[in-house]
C-alpha cells in the first residue's frame, strides 16, 4: 500500500511545518500561557489565512479537504510544536456538528469559522458522564416557542473563547439512552448561561458551564429533536483521530529532543548515547512511535466507515496511543534527567501536553474495555 502524501497534502504539510516552526517560539508560548484565552489570536489568524481550518472541512461544507488523512496530517504537525490552538473544538467538533445537522442558515457559521472569525465549543460532557457519550442529564423542555434548558456541563474546552456553545440536552428518554439527545446552537452570552473558566494543564482554557432556565428558540436546534447521538459519535471519532495524530507529532518531537540530548550530553568523556542501555531504551521508543503511526494511519482510513467498524478502530487506536504516549513521555524525561522536568526546556511542555491527551475522549482503560465490548458484539 502506498502511504506517500499526495502533492496537495505534501504542500500543506511543508507550509504548515514552516509556519509553526517560526510561530511557536519560546516567547510566543509564554504569551499564550499568560493570555486569557490560552492561545495566540495571531497564530490562529495565520492558520486561517493558510487554509488550515478549511482543510478540515469537505468541499460541500465550504472547505477543500476534510478526509481522515487530511485531519491526521494537520494535527500531527500541530503536535510537533506542542500547539494549543482550539482547532478540535471549533472545527472538528463544533463545525462538524453544524455541517452534519445544521440548516442552511446555521451552516453560514462554517464560513466564518474557516475564515478564523468565530470560535465554537461543544458542551456535551457532564460531571457524571466521564467518557460515556450517551450519559446526558441536562434537560430541554418545550415552553411555548422555546426550550428551557437546565443542567451542568463539565470541562467545556474553548468555552471562554467561543461565541456559541453547542449544547446537548435530553428532550426524551432516560439518562443513558442513545435516543432523545438533542443539540442547541446557543450564544455564550445567553441569559442563564454561566461559565467558570480555568486553564488546562496541557495548555488552553476550559470552563464549567451551568445552564439555568436557558430559553432557546426552536430554530436554534441542530437537526431533528432527539436524534443527535449519531452525529455526536461521528465527530467524536474524528476528534479522537485528531488528538491521536497530535500525540504522534508530540512523540516525534520528544524522540528528536531525546536523541539530540543523548548525542551531546557527555559522561566519563563520551556522549551518553554511546551507552548500550540507553540505546536500547531509545530503540523501544522508536518502535512504539512506529506502532502509533500505523494505528493513526489505520484510523484515518476508517474514520468515515460504518459506525460499528469505525468505533472498533477508534478504541484500538486511542488505547495504543495512550500506552505509547506514556512510555515516550516517561523515557524522554528519564533519559534527559533533571533538565527534562523544567518548563524552560521544550520537553516539559511537550510531555505535559502528551500526558493530558490520554484524558480526553477516553483514556486507555476506557478504550480497552470498549474495544472488548465492540469486538464481542
Amino acid at each position: 500500500m502506498n502511504f506517500d502524501l499526495t502533492d496537495e497534502r505534501q504542500m500543506l504539510q511543508d507550509g504548515l511545518r514552516r509556519y509553526l516552526a517560526g510561530a511557536y517560539t519560546a516567547d510566543a508560548r509564554k504569551a499564550m500561557e499568560d493570555a486569557e484565552v490560552g492561545f495566540s489570536e495571531e497564530i490562529w489568524n495565520g492558520l486561517a489565512e493558510m487554509g488550515v481550518i478549511g482543510a478540515l472541512f469537505s468541499e460541500d461544507d465550504g472547505g477543500f479537504a476534510g478526509e481522515g488523512f487530511d485531519i491526521a496530517l494537520v494535527f500531527e504537525e500541530l503536535g510537533r510544536v506542542g500547539a494549543q490552538d482550539p482547532l478540535i473544538d471549533t472545527a472538528i467538533l463544533g463545525g462538524g456538528l453544524i455541517a452534519a445537522l445544521g440548516t442552511d442558515a446555521q451552516k453560514e457559521a462554517i464560513e466564518t469559522v474557516i475564515a478564523g472569525g468565530q470560535h465554537l465549543a461543544l458542551a456535551h460532557g457532564e460531571p457524571s458522564s466521564r467518557f460515556d457519550l450517551t450519559r446526558v442529564d441536562t434537560t430541554a423542555v418545550k415552553s411555548g416557542d422555546n426550550y428551557l434548558v437546565n443542567g451542568r456541563k463539565a470541562v467545556v474546552v474553548n468555552a471562554p473563547s467561543a461565541s456559541h456553545l453547542i449544547v446537548s440536552a435530553r428532550t426524551s428518554g432516560d439518562a443513558a439512552d442513545t435516543d432523545g439527545i438533542s443539540l442547541f446552537f446557543v450564544p455564550r452570552d445567553t441569559e442563564g448561561v454561566s461559565l467558570r473558566s480555568y486553564p488546562l494543564v496541557g495548555g488552553g482554557h476550559a470552563a464549567e458551564v451551568t445552564l439555568t432556565d436557558v430559553a432557546v428558540p426552536k430554530s436554534a436546534m441542530l437537526g431533528a429533536e432527539g436524534c443527535a447521538f449519531d452525529a455526536i459519535s461521528a465527530v467524536t471519532a474524528k476528534a479522537t483521530l485528531a488528538i491521536s495524530a497530535e500525540a504522534l507529532g508530540l512523540m516525534e518531537s520528544i524522540k528528536t529532543l531525546t536523541n539530540e540530548y543523548l548525542k551531546t550530553r557527555k559522561q566519563f568523556g563520551v556522549p551518553i548515547g554511546k551507552f548500550q542501555a540507553l540505546q536500547h531504551r531509545l530503540a523501544d521508543v522508536l518502535i512504539e512511535i512506529e506502532q502509533a503511526r500505523s494505528a493513526v494511519i489505520n484510523l484515518a482510513g476508517h474514520v468515515d466507515a460504518d459506525p460499528k467498524v469505525r468505533d472498533v478502530h477508534v478504541s484500538a487506536t486511542k488505547n495504543l496511543i495512550g500506552l505509547a504516549a506514556r512510555l515516550v513521555a516517561e523515557e524522554g524525561i528519564q533519559m534527559h534527567g533533571g533538565i527534562g522536568m523544567t518548563m524552560e526546556y521544550d520537553l516539559g511542555h511537550l510531555a505535559k501536553r502528551l500526558t493530558m491527551i490520554d484524558h480526553r475522549f477516553g483514556d486507555t482503560d476506557y478504550h480497552m474495555e470498549r474495544f472488548i465490548e465492540l469486538a464481542v458484539a
